[in-house]
Order: structure tokens, then C-alpha cells, then sequence
């Protein structure tokens, strides 16, 4: 028996047999094709691009009907990043201007388009790169080794895949075949496959960087997609413990669908807001249907992705009404753009420029608007125009300084006049909010909060910056820590500012969908938790089978705490001394 440790995108336990999915990357060739041959090449590049439509076509045919509106949305996603031009036709001017084979032609594309997505600081917008990767991939195999894009005929039911990385597409057909559970070398908690799992409720882990190399064919694997574990060979008792681990999760499941309308309040009678982070208009109905009170979180980003020119406003404003309208009256925090440094892709584009070295430092999110009025303004007008059909407040990411935020506020009062004089409909009292994730802006939130109607902490982004490391960094991630002092006197720091202000503050991080946090931060006086809908659940349940007023005196005994390994130990005792939730807890 040994174990192996990723990154857990999808909760529950699975146990049956694991089928390794050989799916390496094809060796692309490169080789001149004689200028007579040139018109042949370009015939079979655009034949293996007919070829991966008919094949996404045929996916899209086979997923379930009760399968989540996201099934859909992520494979029309690689149908439309496959008729993008930039994969579609520029690769045909390489073949002709250098007279290179088909599949060097895409290489050299799809590294361009590398190079370009690693610039991005953001992690979202960086993870979608993968989706680009996944698609040139198809085309790749389509030129090379047709007869293998699909190889997964032999999967029989109640198996664990483990593969080197799996598509959206893989995700859907490998539901279809009703496996266990899936296990990857690569990818991340926010990729689309990553997604998709959790909204089918396929148990997932991803990361672990070399499964497919310790994992063979027909061994017996455990799969905790909640602490992302893979227990090989498992021993006799490891096993049997699991087996109840995962009947425990099926009751507890059984129990959170019984609290799905109860009231989000502690015993003692303090209420707190539950709210969803959506990506995908599509994202809506896994938000209903987790219950959340509304979105605390909905990233624009992908209206800018994967195209050569910005959305238009009206197009934004289609987008926005529609997730509006959708919520049916309930809140909807509309995040403005928050795209990173780079200024050549993806409708950020605002004109060439030299490449920050460090993007997470750089001219991206409202510094990045601020910069590019012609990119901002069309986005206000539209979300202004959007609230006009149900509660839509605006969220201002990054925000460092009050010169920032003042220009904001100017820029929206204009907007509101132009639209005025145009005889447009908008919410004139749209809350305008900001975003706390720079350190900065943590300290000064009192001098931030008067002049906005709520405040969000952006965790993911506050640790990274407040810790000097990037998460996504292998090499230091491991000082990634959300319990670390500096880190929990920011938090409290916003939120004191925010209610001595009289305003709301929302976090809308990891961290507010983190069961290990949910006490603290109540007792911190948290009351607006925003987080992914398949979490909110759990959370509920933490804050409805505890008293504020305990918790309450519990964090400023956290917050008096100086080193951050005890203030490790101290939370998982409150957490182990609370009624038993987690399996963890139970085991």
C-alpha cells in the first residue's frame, strides 16, 4: 500500500479498480512541404479540423439529459475555441508563408498562444489556457493518430481513470461510461474539467504529478476527492475504514438536502448570507440549486476570452441581463474586469505594450481599466444598463488606492449621464462595492469604506500578496497559508472597517468555502460567505449547528495568537470540538 497526494476538485470517496488511460501527447513532426504540396497541406489541416468538429458534434450528442447545463457550456466552449481564427486559420498562413508541415504549423500556434496565456497573472484566466491546449491537442491527434483521439472504448463501469489529463469532452464521455471516479497528473481545482466533475459528481483529483508513472492497470485504488488521496493496494482496515467514510458521506448528504431552505443562522440567532462564485452564465443553476441567496461573485473574464477584439457593450449587456434575469430578483455582485498584465490577447487588448515581468504586480484589474477607458467604460455601461432588471451591485477589483477608487466613482456618475441623456434604462443607486485583496487596501479599509456600499475580501489574492508567494507556484506554495497572523489581522482589519462603516462585508475567496475556516470567520463577524454552490451546503450546516457568541470569543483568542502553527492546532480543536460534521471529524 502506498499513497499518492493531489489537488481534491471534486469531494467523495470512491473505491474500485484503476484503468490507466495512455493518452501521451503525440511527438509532433516538422518537415518543409514542397511549395507544389502546399495547397494538399492546407487541404489536411482543414480536414482534421472538420474532423474534431464532427467530434465535439458527437460528444455534445452523448451527454446526459439530466447532465448540468455546464456539460454543454464546456463543450460548446472547445467548439468555439476550435473555429477561433487564431487556431483555425493562422496556422494555414505558417503552412503557406514557410511551407511547413500542418502539425508544426499548429505547434508553433498553440506555443505563441502558450506564452501569451502564462503572462496572466490571474489563475482563472490562466487555467483556461489548458482549454486552448486541449483543443489544438485534438487537431494534433486528428493529423498524427486519428484512430486514438477517443481511445477510451475499454473503460468498463465502476472504474477509477487515471489519466495524464483529461478535456471536458473526456469528462462527459467517461460519465457516460459511469466511472467511479478520475485522477489526473495535471490540471487545476478551477479548470473547466475540474468544474464539470463536481457538477456531475464524479469524485477528482488533480495534480498529483506522476500517477500515471506508480499506478497500473486492475490495481485496487481508494479515491478521497475531498483531501485529494489516492491509497493504492489499500490494506485490509484502510479499506474497511473507508468503506465507512463514504456510507457516513452518503447520510450527510442525505442530511444537507434537509437544511437546503433552512435558514443560514447560527443558534443563537445570527444571520449570515450564502451566496455562489460563478464563472459561466450556465453556472446559475448548480447556484439555485445549492441555494444560494444570491451571487457574491461573477467573473466577467470569460466574455473577454479566446477573441481578438473585446466584447461590444451590447454583447456584455445580453450576458449580464441574462444571469440577472436568471437569478429572479435575488442579488447579483458583478465583478468588473479583472484581466492581468498582458495586453495582446483575449478582448483586453488595448494595444501593444512591453510585458510586465511580473503580472500580479503589473497593469492588470482596475488598474488595467483605469488605463484603457475605451475597454472600462463600455463594461459600465453595460452592467449599469444589466441592473436595471433585478438587484446587481458592482464589485471593483484590486483596488490599492483612493485615487483609484474616487476615478471609479467619477467614471460611473459619467456613465450614468450619458445614459440618461440616451434615454437608457439603468439603476441609478447601483451599490458599488470593492474588493479587498491587496494588502494595502486591507490596512486603509476604513479610509476605503465610507465611500463604498460593501466591501468582498479577496482571500486568494490578499494571502498571495500579503505572503509574497505565488500559489501557483510549486516551489513556494507550501507557504501559502490562510491562517498565518498577518493574514487574519487583514481580514479582521476589513471587517471592523466595514461595519463601522455600516456596510457589508462579503469574502469571496477559497477561503469562505473552506469547511476548516467557516468558525473563525464567523467568530471574526463575517456575515457573507460567497463561494462555489457545491461547498455552501457544508457551510450551512457549520453555521447552523453553532453559537455566534462562542465563536465570537473564540477568534479574538485566535487573533491574539502570534505563531501560526499553534493557531493551526487551535482551530482544528475548535473544529474537532464542534458537533461532528466532516467525516474527518467522525473518523
Amino acid at each position: 500500500m502506498f499513497t499518492l497526494h493531489g489537488t481534491g476538485v471534486s469531494s467523495g470517496i470512491s473505491i474500485g479498480t484503476a484503468y490507466v488511460l495512455s493518452r501521451a501527447r503525440p511527438s509532433v513532426p516538422e518537415y518543409n512541404v514542397p511549395k507544389a504540396l502546399i495547397s494538399k497541406e492546407v487541404e489536411r489541416f482543414q480536414a482534421a479540423i472538420s474532423l474534431a468538429r464532427e467530434q465535439l458534434d458527437r460528444i455534445r450528442q452523448h451527454i446526459p439529459k439530466k447532465a448540468p447545463a455546464e456539460a454543454v457550456g464546456f463543450i460548446e466552449a472547445h467548439q468555439l475555441i476550435l473555429e477561433d481564427t487564431l487556431i483555425s486559420e493562422a496556422p494555414i498562413n505558417t503552412i503557406r508563408k514557410e511551407q511547413r508541415n500542418a502539425e508544426w504549423a499548429l505547434k508553433v500556434q498553440s506555443d505563441h498562444l502558450g506564452e501569451i496565456f502564462e503572462r496572466m497573472d490571474d489563475q482563472y484566466l490562466r487555467n483556461r489556457r489548458t482549454d486552448v491546449e486541449q483543443v489544438v491537442d485534438r487537431v494534433l491527434r486528428n493529423l498524427i493518430m486519428p484512430e486514438d483521439v477517443d481511445g477510451d472504448g475499454d473503460i468498463s463501469a465502476g472504474q477509477i481513470v487515471v489519466a495524464n489529463d483529461l478535456t471536458p469532452a473526456d469528462t462527459v464521455m467517461l460519465k457516460h461510461n459511469r466511472i467511479k471516479a478520475f485522477v489526473t497528473d495535471w490540471g487545476g481545482p478551477i479548470s473547466h474539467t475540474a468544474i464539470l466533475a463536481r457538477s456531475l459528481g464524479i469524485p477528482a483529483i488533480v495534480a498529483t504529478h506522476a500517477a500515471t508513472q506508480y499506478v497500473r492497470n486492475g490495481e485496487n485504488l481508494i479515491v478521497d476527492g475531498k483531501r485529494g488521496v489516492i491509497i493504492i493496494e489499500p490494506e485490509p482496515s484502510i479499506l474497511q475504514e473507508y468503506r465507512r467514510r463514504k456510507k457516513a458521506i452518503v447520510q450527510l448528504k442525505k442530511e444537507l438536502e434537509t437544511i437546503k431552505r433552512a435558514k443560514s443562522r447560527t443558534r443563537d440567532g445570527h444571520q449570515v448570507r450564502l451566496l455562489a462564485n460563478i464563472e459561466l452564465p450556465a453556472d446559475v443553476t448548480a447556484a439555485v440549486k445549492a441555494g444560494a441567496e444570491g451571487i457574491g461573485l461573477y467573473r466577467t473574464e470569460f466574455l473577454f476570452m479566446n477573441r481578438e477584439h473585446p466584447p461590444t457593450e451590447e454583447e456584455q449587456f445580453r450576458a449580464y441581463r441574462k444571469i440577472v434575469k436568471a437569478m429572479d430578483n435575488r442579488p447579483v455582485t458583478i465583478r468588473t474586469l479583472d484581466l492581468g498584465a498582458d495586453k495582446q490577447v483575449d478582448g483586453g487588448a488595448a494595444g501593444a505594450g512591453p510585458v510586465s515581468i511580473n503580472p500580479a504586480l503589473g497593469l492588470r484589474a482596475v488598474r488595467l481599466c483605469l488605463n484603457d477607458l475605451n475597454l472600462f467604460r463600455p463594461q459600465l455601461r453595460a452592467i449599469l444598463r444589466a441592473a436595471s432588471f433585478g438587484k446587481v451591485k458592482m464589485m471593483i477589483p484590486m483596488l490599492s488606492t483612493q485615487m483609484e477608487l474616487f476615478r471609479v466613482l467619477e467614471l460611473i456618475e459619467e456613465t450614468k449621464q450619458e445614459l440618461r441623456r440616451e434615454g437608457k434604462s439603468f439603476d441609478p443607486n447601483l451599490p458599488v462595492g470593492g474588493m479587498i485583496e491587496v494588502p494595502a487596501a486591507a490596512v486603509a479599509a476604513d479610509l476605503f469604506a465610507p465611500h463604498l456600499d460593501f466591501l468582498s475580501i479577496g482571500t486568494n489574492d490578499l494571502i498571495q500578496y500579503t505572503l509574497a508567494i505565488d500559489r501557483v507556484d510549486d516551489a513556494v506554495n507550501y507557504l501559502y497559508d490562510p491562517l498565518h497572523p498577518s493574514v487574519l489581522r487583514l481580514i479582521s482589519q476589513t471587517i471592523r472597517a466595514g461595519v463601522a462603516a455600516g456596510i457589508p462585508v462579503a469574502m469571496c475567496g477559497e477561503m469562505a468555502g473552506d469547511t476548516r475556516y467557516t468558525r473563525l470567520l464567523l467568530g471574526m463577524g463575517l456575515t457573507e460567505f460567497s463561494m462555489h454552490p457545491s461547498t455552501l451546503l457544508e457551510i450551512k450546516k457549520i453555521i447552523r449547528e453553532n453559537e455566534y457568541s462562542k465563536l465570537a470569543k473564540f477568534a479574538r483568542s485566535i487573533l491574539r495568537m502570534t505563531n501560526s502553527s499553534a493557531i493551526h492546532d487551535r482551530v482544528e480543536q475548535q473544529n474537532e470540538g464542534g458537533r461532528p460534521l466532516s467525516l474527518k471529524r467522525r473518523g
